[in-house]
């Protein structure tokens, strides 16, 4: 067998210790692997790489397009961004997947039935990351949802399905409170599931989906979410199969793909020789089925089931009245090699076959082009006078027009407080001042937009942003006030 060229990240705190331990496996279950090694996280944050990563390292990434990283440590404090979403967003990592099983009796959980696989949108969501404090007591985090970003994922949630047997796609979304963002998200998904009539679909609500998950996990079976939800679920889902350290996931894209343990660096058990490499080993197996050595995953993954039925466990997961041996990352990763070309025999065996070892490729349809008309902007204002009275502020500009854009209403974080807003409604020093025709049927153009916030800065107003109100095809894309 040809030897396929990876990168591999030692990574910070336990890492080096899990890393050395899922590489010995490897090796010894016959994996053909060319390893590239580069560093990142710490060291590199601390020697004034604030991304964690140096240039070098990219160029093994892009040579190679496989990444298998142990966990890292970000330094706490301003100036770091977080070296995952990093590499996800740089390299199109879009897809997020991670298996929640539960391996009782052998790991302790109240939930002895449970084979879930999260499939979380990686790329998008308020994890660009795009934040900015606007007045003294308002910041801002925008939440971006793309159509062919939404796309992607949904089509890789049903061909993932297809490709590992499963019968059912679950979507999770707000789109009653986030009708356009988490909207969209819903409406695609409905939109591609037409395609895989032979899958079912259903969908939930976020909070109740979350909550039912953690009553009854054995009910899901694929679980697909936008990127801030999927990641609070994930760990929640993995937690309740007994342990986040059993937690591997891969990071999958058009022509890159990360693998790596879902769990963090643990500092404070570093260099003891005591961490569960469980997570990072089932990370790899991931690896191996992506790379087209699905026998060698499978090797892998029945003999490290066979170790833990035989009660061959680490401290974290060691019991009196389950486990025989108690071992440390060495002797766990020797026992797993010891068991290479066993099976279980209470644990159902996997069988990796040719249809899940073939790579999950997506194409997205071309985005229809909409006829766009401006019809009004909302101007945000940094104001703080007569104890943040909306009257006050509504009474100053409400003489200020362009053409049909006039003030229609003020909102403060959403909710309507003029004209006749509640005196009750508190309110910060953040306005959002609405301009536009009565019924929002008269189309201006981006000169108003210019004239309005130029009256609003000649009659002293602190203009924050300005936010377009358009319709595409004629119909309105923009959320009303709370209250409107």
């Amino acid at each position: 067998m040809t030897k396929t060229a990876i990168t591999v990240a030692y990574g910070d705190g336990i890492g080096p210790e899990i890393m050395d331990a899922t590489l010995k496996i490897m090796e010894a279950a016959g994996a053909q692997l060319d390893i590239e090694t580069i560093e990142i996280g710490e060291k590199n944050y601390l020697a004034g790489f604030t991304s964690g990563i140096k240039p070098e390292a990219w160029q093994s990434l892009n040579s190679t397009k496989v990444l298998l990283k142990a966990p890292i440590t970000t330094p706490s404090g301003g100036g770091y961004k977080s070296l995952n979403v990093t590499i996800r967003k740089t390299l199109g990592l879009y897809a997020n997947t991670r298996p929640c099983v539960s391996y009782y009796p052998f790991v302790q959980t109240k939930h002895p039935v449970m084979d879930m696989i999260i499939v979380r949108e990686n790329e998008e969501d308020t994890y660009g990351g795009i934040e900015h404090q606007q007045t003294d007591e308002v910041t801002q985090c925008l939440k971006l949802i793309s159509r062919p970003g939404t796309e992607k994922i949904v089509r890789f949630a049903f061909e993932y399905a297809k490709a590992y047997g499963r019968k059912r796609v679950t979507v999770m979304v707000k789109d009653n409170i986030m009708k356009i963002t988490d909207g969209l998200f819903h409406q695609v998904f409905k939109e591609v599931a037409k395609e895989y009539p032979e899958i079912e679909t259903e969908s939930y609500i976020v909070d109740i989906g979350a909550a039912r998950i953690a009553d009854t996990p054995e009910r899901f079976d694929v679980v697909l979410l936008p990127n801030l939800y999927g990641d609070i679920i994930s760990d929640i889902a993995a937690q309740i199969t007994g342990s986040v350290g059993l937690g591997g996931s891969s990071n999958i894209g058009d022509n890159f793909a990360m693998f790596e343990a879902i769990h963090g660096s643990a500092p404070d058990i570093a260099g003891k020789g005591i961490a569960n490499p469980s997570g990072l080993i089932l990370g790899a197996i991931q690896m191996l089925v992506y790379i087209g050595q699905p026998e060698v995953a499978e090797r892998i993954h029945n003999a490290w089931f066979k170790t833990l039925e035989d009660g061959i466990h680490t401290g974290d997961l060691y019991k009196e009245d389950l486990s025989k041996e108690k071992v440390g990352t060495k002797a766990f990763a020797e026992a797993v090699i010891a068991r290479l070309g066993q099976r279980p025999s209470t644990i159902p065996a996997v069988d990796y076959n040719k249809e899940s070892s073939k790579r999950i490729e997506i194409k997205i349809n071309e985005t229809k082009i909409a006829k766009k008309e401006l019809v009004g902007v909302d101007v945000f204002l940094h104001f703080y006078k007569d104890h943040k009275n909306a009257d006050t502020l509504g009474n100053g500009i409400k003489n200020i027009k362009s053409g049909d854009f006039e003030l229609q209403l003020i909102s403060n974080r959403g909710v309507k407080v003029y004209p006749n807003g509640n005196p009750e409604t508190f309110c910060t020093d953040h306005w959002s001042c609405r301009f536009c025709s009565l019924k929002m049927d008269k189309p201006g153009t981006y000169a108003d937009v210019i004239s309005i916030t130029q009256q609003l800065t000649d009659a002293g107003y602190d203009v924050i942003k300005t936010e377009n109100l358009n319709t595409f095809d004629g119909k309105p894309t923009f959320s009303l006030g709370q209250g409107q």
